[in-house]
């Protein structure tokens, strides 16, 4: 008779173990969800599941009501018998069809997008493992809504609504990237950014300066990388990731690792990645001017021309890169949290393709244009604390001090001569970010930034037979950039239908500038450079549900930029035979934005949404003709130049389409397509209009995707349409080293398209194998305003393993 009683007690005792806590997790892929709340009517009660995705439910023994909700998910009820029965695993099944997510970039603090009038795009860790982007810059690529222009395999330059570079944000854990050599032509720093160690990404569509300052005119790109993870118990938490992954078209070579350790009060990650890129390879179909099957090689103190064994390869084109990541964040109660982060990036040299494209009488006009190491380190202080009192709900400190490192090396072909330039940025910022729900209906969100940069820009000439170095001339002067601002937005639920947002900033902006470094190479007029100027910006949005199927925002804002100090002080040819000159006489750039967005699901089988949206830049910084000294052209690099500086000398504008469809296919297949439509004009001196350089050709991308518990298939096609010679910016139709030829022999854009297959198949519950196949047809593509080639066809291989 004892046996029954033990058999009993057991059956009990585990059952009790399941009362105690529930696990919820995502039905598709297994991965636990954290942040779900778990709530019952009956008993008014609510609570949230923790980190790794567990909650306590024991005060709901008697509750018959048990909710589970998640943004993006369907909600699902149970008994606490049904959970029993469930042996405590609760799993929800996404939504494919969203109108809400969460999302933070648009008030700096977690909400549903069904409440911000921008458009919000966000990249989930599970399209980051699908799709196995190379860099950060091709992990925004494969979004289908941000363009990406490369000059070197070692870069790429996002372009979002007609705007890149200097006109964009970049923040990392909430800290702002952008310093103040971020350049108008196209920018390389989001290749510091490890795509392994993000969590999530987000892009905000159109201006952001309201929240974010200066140069928020295109766009907000907005990185959080990997968060610590507490423990649930008082076992220490323990989980990490291991990935390698092998690419045929760059013979890529990558390894990445990170740790995660948790205590109830103490936790960390830690993280570190190393890539190794070959020589890319390009198509073997597509236009002949695309490639270039020489190079110069330095051999017994001369150059001489070496043929390529493949004519395929793009020489040169290597690199290798190596980040490492440590954040230790410690939680002394429920109501504060400290974190502290590190994160380090390097390069290996790597060579500017275009330049090395660049022809004088069938010979390279360079033997070197390579940049140096490219270096990025910052350390990062947070500090979170939730209130809940007459001055906040929430409270955000965020100290910053980063330093960035970049470099330039050029030497002409048959000289022995090597010229390198040298820029050190430190970059100092404070944020302190408030949120006050006020009701529940109505919210405050305000608070100030303050940065600080110092530059130093050093220059070196060597003769390399002699190995002799002296002083050379300097890219800029050295010099001091500061910028302090304050803001506040406010967003108020009218109805259950309506929700209005509007917010307001005032930003100050100061610049030193010491062109002594220079005096002894260049003629200027003036020694010393120093601005000090005000701006203000303001938005006001709304959103309207006229339905439970459909959303409907607009968006009226202001945005600026403030001249930094690659707008006032660098010398550089911006183009063959051109010098751009220092301007000490810039002021801020405004825009004015206006645009107007829809999203509706039709019958749960078809999901559409569409925006347009129209920007006007006035003041624009623009390179135009400009006299030193009363001459229009002077020598630089022994080459007569004519003579250009950045001015406030024109306006801008732009306007375009976003299409997004979902379509619920048969058998569980998905069909989504991306379309994005811009063009843009500027005014030129004589009064003439010139597309503008950074709105891309209409470009997109179209998938076919099916998923199961353990794997997940998708078959794209990306693409890009034409530019004729004539749709062209005009300081664009010179550049013969980035553009095909039409049939009248002008540079022009050829349309592209590509075919890729991607997999993901789970292996056991640990392991995780990535197969893709691009471009399939081995087409040879060139995206618009690159100086490199897309890859060829590319077979890739990785393997990841979770614990």
């Amino acid at each position: 008779m004892r046996l029954p009683f033990i058999l009993l007690f057991i059956f009990f005792s585990t059952s009790s173990t399941f009362l105690q806590r529930v696990l919820v997790s995502h039905k598709v892929t297994g991965e636990p969800l954290a942040s779900v709340l778990v709530g019952s009517r009956s008993m008014n009660v609510k609570l949230w599941t923790d980190s790794l995705g567990y909650a306590d439910i024991s005060v709901f023994r008697k509750a018959t009501d048990i909710s589970f909700e998640y943004l993006g998910f369907k909600s699902s009820v149970y008994s606490y018998q049904d959970i029993i029965g469930m042996q405590g695993r609760v799993e929800l099944t996404p939504d494919e069809f969203l109108l809400d997510q969460v999302v933070i970039s648009a008030t700096k603090w977690k909400q549903s997008s069904g409440n911000v009038p921008v458009k919000i795009v966000t990249i989930s860790p599970g399209d980051v493992q699908l799709q196995n982007p190379q860099t950060s810059a091709d992990l925004l690529g494969v979004s289908g809504k941000v363009f990406i222009q490369k000059s070197q395999q070692g870069g790429g330059s996002p372009m979002i609504r007609g705007f890149a570079a200097n006109r964009l944000i970049y923040t990392v854990d909430g800290v702002r990237m952008n310093n103040a050599i971020f350049r108008g032509g196209n920018i390389q720093n989001v290749i510091n950014l490890d795509p392994f160690a993000l969590e999530n990404v987000e892009v905000v569509m159109g201006p952001g300066s309201v929240l974010y300052g200066s140069d928020a005119i295109g766009g907000v790109m907005s990185f959080e990388t990997l968060r610590p993870l507490f423990s649930s118990g008082e076992k220490t938490l323990v989980r990490g990731t291991a990935v390698t992954r092998y690419s045929s078209a760059n013979n890529e070579k990558t390894c990445h690792a990170d740790i995660r350790l948790g205590r109830n009060k103490w936790a960390s990650v830690s993280s570190v990645s190393y890539w190794d890129f070959g020589h890319l390879r390009q198509g073997r179909i597509g236009p002949e001017e695309y490639i270039k099957n020489v190079y110069p090689v330095w051999e017994n103190t001369s150059d001489i021309i070496v043929t390529q064994k493949d004519p395929l390869l793009q020489i040169p084109s290597a690199y290798q890169q190596w980040n490492l990541m440590h954040k230790l964040s410690y939680r002394p109660s429920e109501f504060l949290e400290m974190t502290y982060g590190f994160h380090l990036s390097q390069t290996s040299d790597y060579g500017r393709y275009d330049r090395h494209n660049r022809f004088i009488e069938n010979l390279p006009r360079y033997a070197e244009w390579d940049y140096g190491p490219q270096k990025w380190q910052m350390h990062h202080l947070a500090l979170d604390h939730k209130g809940n009192n007459a001055l906040y709900t929430q409270a955000s400190l965020r100290g910053a001090y980063q330093i960035f490192e970049e470099s330039r090396v050029e030497r002409t072909l048959n000289s022995s001569l090597r010229s390198a330039n040298v820029e050190n940025v430190d970059a100092f910022s404070l944020n302190v970010d408030f949120f006050k729900k006020i009701d529940d209906k109505k919210s405050v969100y305000y608070g100030s930034e303050m940065v600080f940069n110092h530059i130093e820009s050093k220059g070196l000439l060597t003769d390399i037979i002699d190995v002799v170095s002296v002083t050379g001339p300097a890219r800029y002067p050295d010099a001091s950039w500061a910028s302090f601002g304050a803001y506040v937005q406010y967003q108020w639920q009218i109805s259950p239908k309506v929700n209005v947002q509007s917010g307001l900033r005032f930003n100050k902006i100061g610049l030193d500038a010491s062109f002594e470094n220079n005096r002894n190479f260049y003629d200027f007029p003036f020694s010393s450079a120093v601005i000090d100027n005000g701006a203000w910006s303001g938005s006001v949005g709304g959103v309207y549900r006229p339905g439970e199927s459909w959303i409907v925002r607009t968006h009226v804002g202001t945005a600026f930029r403030a001249p930094n100090v690659d707008d006032i002080g660098k010398v550089f040819d911006s183009e063959p035979n051109a010098v751009t000159v220092p301007n000490p006489q810039l002021r801020p750039e405004y825009a004015y934005n206006m645009d107007l967005g829809l999203t509706r699901i039709i019958g749960e089988k078809l999901k559409i949404d569409f925006t347009v949206y129209y920007t006007l830049l006035q003041n624009a910084m623009v390179r135009r003709s400009f006299r030193l000294n009363g001459q229009d052209s002077i020598i630089y690099e022994g080459v007569l130049s004519r003579v250009q500086a950045i001015q406030n000398a024109a306006s801008a504008r732009v306007y375009g389409g976003e299409l997004g469809l979902e379509w619920k296919l048969p058998a569980g297949f998905i069909w989504t397509s991306d379309l994005n439509f811009q063009e843009g004009t500027e005014e030129m001196d004589s009064g003439e209009k010139s597309p503008s350089r950074h709105a891309a050709p209409i470009f997109g991308i179209s998938r076919i995707k099916y998923q199961k518990k353990n794997y997940s298939i998708e078959i794209n096609a990306a693409y890009q349409g034409s530019r004729s010679h004539n749709q062209l910016a005009i300081e664009e139709r010179a550049k013969t080293e980035i553009y095909a030829k039409d049939k009248n022999g002008d540079n022009y854009v050829p349309a592209w398209y590509t075919l890729n297959f991607k997999s993901n198949i789970r292996v056991g519950k640990m392991w995780l194998l990535g197969l893709g196949l691009e471009n399939i047809t081995d087409i040879r593509y060139r995206p618009y305003s690159s100086g490199l080639s897309g890859a060829g066809r590319n077979f890739v291989l990785s393997v990841r393993w979770d614990y």
